[in-house]
């Protein structure tokens, strides 16, 4: 059974994601840190968010597919019960999935079963196409980005910390307005406080 978690900020949601576990401990997750290697300034959300999900109990191991190949991922991934796709740049995290050549590694192991949790731009990347966060996101950290075709896990986008003052005026723009809200795409607007439990083919949005 497929089963994934998609958030904002997996740090305001860790605890009532942690209650359908039932038990956490010793439960290995695989930190993918790779949406953050173009990011400046402390980080200090991406601390929070993994101290959230140690101090609910999972086993944390910090890792990127960065410069790894398909058979290095698809071993990595088989030994770990959850991975975690971390915030970020989503086109860069993109491009190195692309550069990795391990989609469809990431999209057999999730629907056998393998937990998938994902936040901000961890939870873009699982839906069909990541172009509606065009003007969000900064698409020249990914000079090598080959197209814009998402994990496709779902059969919608996240725009992850709706209604947060920072994005704002990320979301309520005349660019943003052009190529996002289109008949296109499917959108689900998630704030910070929410996040979407995946079983199979259905979904729920929880609010916290």
């Amino acid at each position: 059974m497929k089963k994934m978690f998609l958030t904002s900020s997996v740090n305001f949601v860790a605890k009532d994601i942690a209650k359908y576990f039932g038990v956490t401990k010793n439960l290995k997750l695989l930190f993918i840190t790779t949406a953050v290697e173009v990011e400046e300034g402390d980080l200090q959300w991406l601390k929070d968010d993994r101290e959230a999900l140690v101090n609910v109990g999972f086993n944390v191991s910090d890792y990127t597919i960065t410069g790894k190949n398909k058979i290095e991922i698809r071993n990595d991934l088989e030994k770990t019960d959850i991975i975690y796709f971390s915030g970020g740049n989503t086109f860069y995290l993109l491009q190195q999935i692309q550069k990795s050549n391990c989609v469809d590694i990431i999209y057999e192991v999730v629907n056998k079963g393998k937990i998938f949790i994902g936040s901000s731009a961890g939870s873009v990347i699982a839906g069909p196409d990541i172009y509606p966060v065009y003007m969000v996101d900064e698409v020249k950290k990914a000079p090598n980005l080959v197209n814009y075709k998402g994990l496709d896990l779902v059969n919608f986008v996240i725009f992850p910390h709706w209604g947060s003052e920072y994005f704002k005026s990320e979301y309520v723009n005349e660019k943003t307005i052009k190529y996002a809200y289109t008949e296109n795409d499917s959108l689900v607007l998630l704030n910070n406080y929410q996040f979407i439990i995946i079983e199979d083919d259905t979904y729920k949005i929880i609010n916290w």
